[in-house]
């Protein structure tokens, strides 16, 4: 059998490379500019190496019904960790991806295929833009994970884009995105916008990240309905690197003192630090 071998190819926003898990057959890491940005094992979609998109897993397992099928819109594809995921945990689901670097979107495609008849079904187009023209009521689950590099763009942290999410959620629906921070001065200003679109807020993270002692990855949720606490708190506690899920008066004394934010006056995430998501 031939061993796999690395690819690289110049997408729209870097240099991609698909590296392959010599510990797992059919698995590979997904890395843009040396920053890592996938992992898929192709024999086994239910295994998540990263912990953000673990904790990002969880919310999947915990929307809705049990093992129901789920309409969700993906912001940001990368090599299609979640949707992969939610295929194989939730037949029968309908999934849009919504990818802006064509580049990558081709790698993927052709390097990493998605099975026939998953129910996903990839589109190349900015995010915000795409969800602006979606139909309204159309999601029981809206993930974000958009990363201009290492930052998240500024047109995904607005008061205006959590309306849009808002209008493509369903009235039970649930909205989950992949943010990082290191003070956390990012993450304040975006609970208190999306708190002014939606009456349930919380956050996955480590408390090491909240505290400031470290840049990371934090999952925030929003909703109209009661977020499902208990089971995230419970899935989140045994993973490998713990996190809380945080929420109710916590994150009000977290979030105190900040705005909700504008387009007007909206900023990307912050740079994250020298190797702060690197690999070795």
């Amino acid at each position: 059998m031939n061993e796999p071998i690395p690819v690289s190819r110049t997408v729209d926003w870097g240099t991609a490379k698909l590296m392959p898990d010599v510990d797992r057959e059919r698995a590979w890491l997904l890395t843009v500019d040396g920053a890592p940005q996938s992992y898929v094992d192709l024999d086994d979609p239910t295994y998540i190496e990263f912990e953000y998109a673990r904790r990002l897993a969880h919310v999947v397992d915990c929307a809705g019904e049990p093992g129901a099928p789920l309409d969700a819109l993906h912001l940001g594809g990368g090599a299609l960790t979640l949707p992969r995921y939610l295929a194989a945990t939730r037949p029968g689901s309908r999934q849009d991806v919504v990818e802006a670097d064509r580049g990558l979107l081709a790698l993927v495609t052709e390097h990493l295929p998605v099975p026939g008849g998953s129910g996903i079904r990839v589109h190349a187009a900015d995010a915000r833009a795409w969800a602006e023209a979606a139909p309204a009521d159309s999601a029981d689950l809206l993930l974000a994970d958009v990363f201009g590099g290492s930052r998240v763009p500024a047109h995904l942290t607005s008061v205006e884009y959590a309306r849009v999410a808002e209008r493509v959620l369903r009235p039970g629906g649930l909205y989950a995105a992949n943010l990082a921070d290191g003070r956390p001065y990012f993450l304040r200003p975006q609970l208190a916008t999306f708190r002014a679109v939606f009456e349930h807020v919380a956050l996955i993270a480590e408390p090491s990240v909240l505290r400031g002692r470290r840049f990371g990855n934090v999952v925030l949720l929003a909703s109209h309905v009661p977020l499902p606490l208990a089971p995230l708190a419970r899935l989140t506690a045994g993973d490998a690197f713990p996190a809380r899920v945080e929420h109710g008066e916590a994150l009000r004394r977290f979030t105190r003192g900040a705005a909700p934010v504008p387009d007007s006056e909206a900023k990307p995430s912050p740079e994250p630090p020298d190797g702060a998501f690197g690999i070795g």
